[in-house]
């Protein structure tokens, strides 16, 4: 059966991000297991490599509802100062979709033994598209919005800072830092649509007990003129093996999730968000899983010395 979306012009822009009112990137519950997608500055911060991906279903029950799938592999350079990556993703609602991919680099400053300053910039290519043969209009055959597929490209670039020591983490990364200007339409002047940059600040501390680890974190998001939003959580561990978590999203959501670690090389999630606002009466709810594999290529082997083995990561 095929479901009419019955949307104004004004609505179907703000709601596709063409107003900087709102939040315009992806929204992610397990923002502390994937930092790098929120974070350039964390590229190759380890002593491996890794490729993960996420995959958000939102709001399940409502037709329409947002679906967000990403795929991103990030490492260091041998010596480990520096670290390259790239991401790829969708980003669906109803009618309109972005996907766009990212490349990025960081160097790591070392400021003391355990403790170090990442600075990192990534740049990507997006795809904006609008299917107007799924919008029904007030208005049918209104000619101001054409019944056909509408796409506009655009460059993007974000930049990031990433202090980390062993126990802790503290980040700042502006995504969307350009703010280019995105015109569907040859007669379309409207300032406000274009991609409006984004502040996030983000941390977390883990206390050691015995074998178990408890961190909790925080992420602060902020675009002019929304109020800010902030996610805050706490994540109890067992030799990172096993974890289980639970976090509360502003005037939005809680969730809880858990995860486990296989032999320190396959990483799995999942996380349930339940909805806190008025969509709860109509949404079952928010599922989010991610798959990681961990690579270490550098990793030292019994029959290297420690004079020729190369140099890896404390952590």
């Amino acid at each position: 059966m095929i479901m009419k979306r019955i949307l104004c012009i004004s609505t179907l822009f703000v709601g596709f991000s063409l107003a900087s009112f709102g939040q315009q990137i992806p929204q992610y519950s397990q923002y502390m297991l994937n930092d790098y997608i929120l974070n350039p500055a964390t590229t190759g911060q380890h002593d491996y490599w890794e490729v993960k991906s996420n995959n958000r279903l939102q709001w399940v029950g409502i037709t329409d509802a947002p679906r967000t799938f990403i795929l991103s592999a990030h490492g260091p350079f041998k010596k480990q100062n520096m670290g390259m990556g790239g991401s790829v993703f969708a980003d669906i609602t109803g009618p309109t979709s972005r996907v766009g991919f990212y490349l990025s680099y960081a160097y790591h400053l070392k400021l003391s033994k355990s403790l170090k300053l990442g600075m990192g910039l990534s740049f990507g290519l997006l795809q904006y598209r609008i299917d107007g043969t799924k919008v029904t209009l007030y208005d049918n055959g209104d000619p101001v919005f054409p019944n056909q597929m509408m796409t506009v490209y655009t460059a993007d670039a974000t930049f990031g800072l990433n202090l980390k020591h062993k126990n802790f983490n503290v980040g700042i990364s502006l995504p969307q830092l350009i703010g280019n200007e995105l015109k569907f339409l040859e007669n379309q002047d409207n300032p406000d649509s274009r991609l409006a940059r984004h502040y996030m600040l983000m941390g977390g501390y883990t206390f050691h007990v015995g074998d178990f680890g408890i961190q909790p974190n925080l992420l602060l998001k902020y675009v002019f003129p929304a109020p800010p939003q902030f996610d805050a959580g706490l994540k109890l561990d067992w030799r990172d093996q096993f974890w289980i978590g639970a976090s509360y999203r502003h005037d939005d959501a809680v969730s809880f999730m858990g995860g486990l670690a296989y032999k320190d090389f396959l990483v799995f999630a999942y996380s349930y968000d339940m909805a806190t606002s008025n969509l709860r009466n109509y949404s079952n709810g928010t599922h989010e899983m991610m798959v990681g594999v961990r690579f270490r290529p550098w990793k030292k082997v019994a029959t290297e010395s420690p004079d020729t083995a190369p140099a890896g990561d404390s952590e």
